[in-house]
């Protein structure tokens, strides 16, 4: 039995370890797990197996199984995006901002690591290595709790990991994967408030609920992806299309496909014709507003648990709005605040809805699936905050420190 209150306390003595590191020592580290992962790729394929035969056993769904599996192909990637954490800028020790004030003290702000970390996901092996090498560039300890249904996966990259740290004569209790799957162990591992700084649970809405509901450690939140697409009336029709196949159909099992796609009434009678035609290929299951089914075979009716949902399928609501203003009031009404497009060639209107719409990533006349922290240049993600303290969208190397401040004095004394 994995003792949890013993693992954290030990965690957040080799975060004092970490936080010391140079940028040199954690750089050399880290690349030389990229190819303890390579090295050891048959291996990992072999664990990963026996989790997708348990996990076909178990009934997981196509898009639950799809981020479980590891290829060679997956598993050179999750190298890859640690060797491209090792080329960002360690964000540790900088002093930022420094102004003289009028007594001549110097003050500044210097980034430093947050402490320990505690990941609590599902079904995504790669979080394993990718949060692990995140959290030990940015200083930082992390204590790693995946779902039973990628355990052999993670345990082989633990292994892999851990003979990096301990040839380098570094603390290896700094990256813990937790061995036992029980649902207590989380409730257990959320109340080590003494050892642990922040919880970042990565899954299904329900595992994040319960994480909130039950931590009493600060918790970034990330419910569910109900990610809109508005084609305005000023919309190019073939970037339109373009940005909703891509959107809906490259990855449906990504937070950051799209679920809704509300059409302008002007171009309506054009586009929707042009949609049924894009959308077939990928054999796309539609609910359709009253307006719009008329143009779709086979389309369901869309009711208002459809415009909340987060389909993470081949399956999307459509609905026609009147105008600008109805599609702000749709997306403000049933946005989860993680990522919102508007394809539209008019200037005013697509400042206008960047200015309108707060989610924490607002686009225009691109894929929702940029909505990713390696495509918008953080490097690998180690998690999407749709609350706004004291992060907001894909977190990286910056998110994962915080700020002290730093004072430079001559012999000053307050008066």
């Amino acid at each position: 039995m994995f003792d949890i209150v013993k693992g954290a306390e030990l965690a957040k003595q080799a975060a004092l370890v970490v936080a010391q590191l140079s940028s040199d020592e954690k750089n050399a580290v880290l690349l030389k797990m990229a190819d303890a992962i390579v090295d050891n790729c048959a291996e990992i394929i072999t664990e990963n197996a026996k989790d997708i035969v348990a996990g076909k056993e178990k009934g997981l769904t196509s898009a639950m199984l799809d981020r479980l599996l590891l290829t060679e192909q997956a598993v050179s990637d999750i190298a890859n995006a640690i060797r491209e954490i090792v080329r960002l800028d360690d964000p540790i020790g900088h002093i930022n901002n420094l102004t003289l004030r009028p007594n001549g003290i110097q003050v500044g702000k210097m980034r430093i690591p947050l402490g320990v970390i505690a990941m609590i996901y599902e079904a995504r092996p790669n979080v394993t290595a990718e949060s692990a090498a995140l959290c030990l560039k940015s200083g930082n300890a992390v204590i790693l709790r995946g779902g039973s249904e990628a355990i052999h996966s993670n345990l082989a990259l633990a292994k892999c990991l851990h003979q990096v740290l301990e040839q380098a004569n570094i603390d290896k209790n700094c990256i813990t994967v937790i061995p036992d799957t029980s649902r207590s162990v989380i409730e257990l591992l959320l109340q080590q408030r003494q050892s642990i700084d922040l919880v970042i649970p990565r899954g299904g809405e329900g595992l994040i609920r319960y994480v909130t509901e039950h931590s009493q450690i600060p918790v970034i939140q990330h419910f569910k992806g109900v990610c809109h697409l508005f084609i305005d009336k000023y919309a190019d029709l073939n970037k339109a299309i373009n940005i909703l196949v891509n959107g809906k159909t490259q990855r449906p099992s990504a937070c950051n496909a799209l679920e809704t796609v509300l059409v302008h009434a002007d171009v309506a009678k054009e586009l929707l014709p042009k949609m049924v035609l894009a959308l077939q290929p990928a054999h796309v299951k539609v609910h359709a507003c009253s307006q719009s089914l008329p143009y779709f075979d086979n389309a369901e009716l869309a009711t208002e648990e459809d415009f909340h949902a987060e389909y993470l399928a081949q399956e999307i609501a459509i609905k026609v709005v009147d105008g600008f203003q109805q599609a702000i009031s749709h997306i403000q009404t049933y946005s989860s605040d993680h990522t919102e497009v508007i394809v539209t060639q008019d200037i005013t209107r697509s400042q206008r809805f960047i200015r309108s719409i707060n989610s924490s990533v607002v686009m225009v006349n691109a894929s929702s699936r940029f909505s990713d922290g390696g495509q918008l240049g953080l490097g690998s993600e180690i998690g999407i905050s749709t609350s706004k303290l004291h992060a907001y969208g894909p977190m990286g190397l910056t998110a994962l420190t915080t700020e002290k401040f730093v004072v430079l004095g001559d012999g000053q004394v307050r008066t």
